[in-house]
C-alpha cells in the first residue's frame, strides 16, 4: 500500500491525514487498516512504540463510528495519562473534518466532575486510563452498552503496571458483540491470557519479530565498576552537548539521587517517579517536551506511555530485570524513522545478562569505551567554536558599547583574546577533566571490579602529603557511596574543584582525603548536617606511630565530650592494619536520643 487513498477511508479522514502531512502508511498501518475496514474479526497487532499504532486503530475506528449518534461506540484504553491525552489529541485531529464527532479523554489526577460533564454531552470515542475508566463505569457515568470497538494500546505496559483487575472489570462490562483490538510491543503471558479470555479467534499481525528492538536504535554498553555509573552518565552528557534523553533507574530513590547530582553539576535534568503528584508530573513533562529539561531521570513505571518522539539517547543506569523491559526502554528512542542510541552501563559480572537480552530481543550490543576527558574537551570546544562562528550578530544592538570594549581589550593580541574567551567558557570542563581517570582502565585484567579503595576524581598523581585524611560517621549501612560522598564534600565546600584523594567506605563509617587547607571549612560546614537521618560528624583522622596498614598506620582513639566516637576493636566494619571499626555510639538518628 503506497498511499492512504488506497485504504478506502472516508474523504473527511483522508483530508485530515493530508493536513497532518501523512503520505505513506507505516507498515503497521498498512496491515491493520485494511483488516479493520473489511472485517469484524478481533485483532492482535504486534509493533514497537513509535510505529504509528494510534493511526493504525484510530483511523478505521473513526471511519466506522456514527457521528449522528452521541452514544459511546469506541473505547480506547492506555496505560498512562500522558498517552491517554496524546491518543485523544491524535483522534481529534483525525476527525476534525467530521461535524459532530467528539472524543473525550478520562484519566486520573484531574477533576472527575469535569469529565462526567463531558461524557453527558456525548462522545463517540472515549480514551481512558484503566483506573478512571473503571471508576466512571462503577458510577454509571460511562455507559458501554453501545460499544462496537475496544482498543487496548500498549497492552503489555498496562499489565506490567498492575492494571490486570481493572482490565478484567472493564472488558467484562462491554458487550459480547464487539471487536477487540489489542496493540502491544510484546506478547507476554498476561497479554496472551487477555487475548484468550476476551478475544474471539483473533487475527494476528506483526511488523517485526516478536520482542525485536527497533532497527533505528544503536545498542551500546559501557563496562565499568558500579561505583562509576554516575561518572559515565556525566561523560555521556558531556560528549553529546545536544543530548535529549531518559536515564532509567531501578528505584525511585535512585532517580532522586542521580537527578540531584546532575542538577548540582549544572545539567538541565529533572526526575520522574511514582512519588510525584499529577501536577508535579505534568510540570516535569511540560519542561521535558519543551527541552528546558534535556535529561529526564525516571523509573520504568513512571515512564510508561510517554509520547516523546525525538529522544536522542536512552541511558540504562541499571540493567532491567526483564529483557522485555529493555525493549520498552530502548524503544523510546529511534522513533518515527529517526535514529537513536540506547546505552547500558554494566559491571563485569553482568556481561551474561547482555547476552541474554540479545537472545530474547534480537538486538546486538557493541561494547564501546567510555569517553575520555580529552575526547570530551575536543567535542565541547568544537561545539562552542561552531556556535560562535555561526552566531548571527545584530550590530545595532552592540554598536553603542563597542568603543569601550575595544579599549579594554586593546592590550590583547588576537591569539590571546581567543585563548581568554575559550578558557573562560571551558574552565569548568578543563579543570574537571585535566586529570580525570580513564574509566576504561578501572577494571583489573581478569575483568573483576576493583575494590572501593583508590583515589577519586583522577587525582592519583598528587603528592599524598598534600591531602588531609578525615573520618565521617556514615557508611554503607547508611547507603553512602563514593559518588554520594563526593557530592556531600562538594556541597559542603560549595565547589567541585577541591582535590579529593582516597575514599574508603566501611559499614558504619568512612574515611576520605581532601587537599590540605580546607580542614576547618569542611568540618564546620558538614558537622550536624543530615544524611539519611544521621547527624553528620566529621573530624581529622590522626595516625598512631608504629602501626602499619592502609595509609601507614591506624586512627588514634579520639573522644568528643567524653561520649563521642571512639576506636573499637569490636566494630562491624574495619579497614586494614590498625584502622578498626568505630562503634555506633554517638550516631544520632533523627527523632532518637
Amino acid at each position: 500500500m503506497d498511499s492512504f487513498e488506497e485504504t478506502g477511508l472516508r474523504e473527511e479522514i483522508l483530508k485530515a491525514v493530508a493536513d497532518l502531512g501523512f503520505e505513506k502508511p507505516t507498515p503497521i498501518q498498512a496491515k491493520a487498516i485494511p483488516h479493520l475496514l473489511e472485517s469484524d474479526r478481533d485483532l492482535i497487532a504486534l509493533a514497537q512504540t513509535g510505529t504509528g499504532k494510534t493511526a493504525a486503530f484510530g483511523l478505521p475506528m473513526i471511519h466506522s463510528m456514527d457521528e449522528s449518534n452521541k452514544a459511546t461506540q469506541g473505547l480506547v484504553l492506555a496505560p498512562t495519562r500522558e498517552l491517554c491525552l496524546q491518543i485523544a489529541k491524535d483522534l481529534k485531529s483525525y476527525a476534525k473534518h467530521i461535524k459532530g464527532f467528539t472524543v473525550v479523554a478520562v484519566y486520573g489526577g484531574a477533576s472527575v466532575d469535569t469529565q462526567i460533564k463531558a461524557l453527558k454531552k456525548g462522545a463517540q470515542i472515549v480514551v481512558g486510563t484503566p483506573g478512571r475508566t473503571k471508576d466512571l463505569i462503577n458510577r454509571r457515568r460511562l455507559i458501554l452498552g453501545n460499544i462496537e470497538q475496544v482498543a487496548l494500546d500498549e497492552a503489555d505496559e498496562m499489565l506490567t503496571m498492575g492494571f490486570k483487575d481493572e482490565l478484567d472489570a472493564i472488558l467484562g462490562a462491554t458487550p459480547d458483540e464487539k471487536q477487540t483490538l489489542l496493540f502491544s510491543a510484546t506478547m507476554s503471558k498476561e497479554v496472551l491470557r487477555i487475548s484468550k479470555t476476551y478475544m474471539n479467534n483473533p487475527e494476528q499481525i506483526a511488523v517485526a519479530k516478536m520482542n525485536l528492538g527497533a532497527s533505528t536504535v544503536q545498542h551500546i554498553f559501557h563496562m565499568v565498576p558500579a561505583r562509576y555509573r554516575y561518572d559515565v552518565v556525566r561523560r555521556i552528557a558531556d560528549m553529546n552537548p545536544n543530548i535529549y534523553g531518559i536515564v532509567f533507574c531501578r528505584t525511585r530513590r535512585e532517580t532522586i539521587e542521580v537527578a540531584n547530582k546532575l542538577i548540582q553539576d549544572g545539567y538541565p535534568a529533572d526526575v520522574l517517579n511514582g512519588e510525584l503528584s499529577q501536577g508535579q508530573r505534568d510540570e516535569v513533562m511540560k519542561k521535558f517536551r519543551s527541552k528546558q529539561v534535556q535529561m529526564l531521570v525516571a523509573t520504568d513505571v513512571a515512564a510508561r506511555g510517554l509520547d516523546v518522539n525525538d529522544l536522542t539517547h536512552v541511558i540504562n543506569y541499571n540493567l532491567p530485570d526483564d529483557s522485555e523491559v529493555y525493549t520498552h526502554r530502548s524503544g523510546r528512542t529511534g522513533r518515527a524513522g529517526k535514529s537513536g542510541i540506547s546505552i547500558v552501563i554494566i559491571h563485569s559480572r553482568e556481561q551474561n545478562r547482555i547476552r541474554g537480552i540479545e537472545r530474547v530481543s534480537g538486538v546486538r550490543f557493541t561494547q564501546e569505551p567510555v569517553p575520555t576527558g580529552e575526547d570530551i574537551c575536543k567535542i565541547q570546544l568544537g561545539t562552542y567554536i561552531d556556535k560562535i562562528e555561526n552566531v548571527e550578530v545584530q550590530q545595532y544592538k552592540i554598536e553603542p558599547f563597542m568603543d569601550s570594549i575595544y579599549e579594554k581589550l586593546a592590550g590583547l593580541s588576537k591569539e590571546e583574546l581567543i585563548q581568554h574567551f575559550v578558557y573562560n567558557e571551558f574552565n569548568r570542563f578543563l579543570e574537571y577533566y585535566k586529570n580525570a581517570p580513564d574509566l576504561n582502565g578501572s577494571l583489573r585484567s581478569n575483568g573483576r571490579d576493583r575494590g572501593e579503595r583508590g583515589d577519586r576524581g583522577g587525582r592519583s598523581s598528587r603528592d599524598r602529603d598534600s591531602f588531609t585524611r578525615f573520618f565521617i560517621n556514615v557508611g554503607k549501612k547508611d547507603n553512602l557511596t563514593p559518588a554520594r560522598l563526593i557530592g556531600v564534600i562538594n556541597e559542603g565546600l560549595r565547589s567541585a574543584n577541591a582535590g579529593i584523594g582516597k575514599i574508603e567506605i566501611l559499614r558504619n563509617f568512612s574515611f576520605f582525603e581532601v587537599e590540605k587547607g580546607l580542614e576547618d571549612k569542611l568540618i564546620s560546614s558538614l558537622t550536624g548536617k543530615d544524611f539519611e537521618g544521621v547527624d553528620i560528624s566529621v573530624e581529622i583522622s590522626q595516625k598512631k606511630k608504629g602501626h602499619r596498614g592502609n595509609g601507614g598506620g591506624s586512627d588514634q582513639k579520639r573522644r568528643r565530650g567524653g561520649g563521642g566516637y571512639s576506636r573499637s576493636g569490636g566494630g562491624s566494619g574495619s579497614g586494614r592494619g590498625g584502622e578498626r571499626g568505630r562503634s555506633d555510639r554517638g550516631r544520632r538518628r533523627k527523632g532518637k536520643k
